[in-house]
């Protein structure tokens, strides 16, 4: 399930990046429509997108590549896509995986939540 915590999903606000909560599990079964969702907020130019992971229970390699693709995304657009983690576990799968590095992760959301 998808909650839009900050922003629209046609822009950006004008004072910072669009932040987006997923909840749940981004997983196989939530793939389609995660994609579709992300897809529409890395479309435009200069995409400038933080993606909460504070609210996910679970995810797998469905939900890693969906978070690789929107990454890639917004680079191509000239854009940035950073993520919001603080379950080691998440983390610890970020690291094996060799992405890590590839995101800029943060504690918490920018506006502070």
């Amino acid at each position: 399930m998808l909650r839009e915590r900050t922003g629209e999903a046609r822009g950006r606000p004008a004072d910072g990046p669009v932040v987006v909560r997923l909840e749940g599990e981004l997983d196989l079964p939530s793939a389609p429509a995660t994609k579709r969702y992300l897809d529409s907020l890395t479309s435009g130019p200069r995409p400038d997108l933080v993606v909460d992971l504070t609210g996910v229970s679970f995810f797998d390699c469905c939900g890693i590549g969906i978070l690789c693709r929107a990454r890639r995304r917004a680079l191509d657009r000239g854009g940035r896509l950073s993520l919001v983690v603080t379950d080691p576990r998440q983390l610890r799968i970020l690291r094996k995986v060799g992405l890590e590095g590839a995101f800029e992760v943060l504690d918490t959301a920018p506006d502070g939540r």
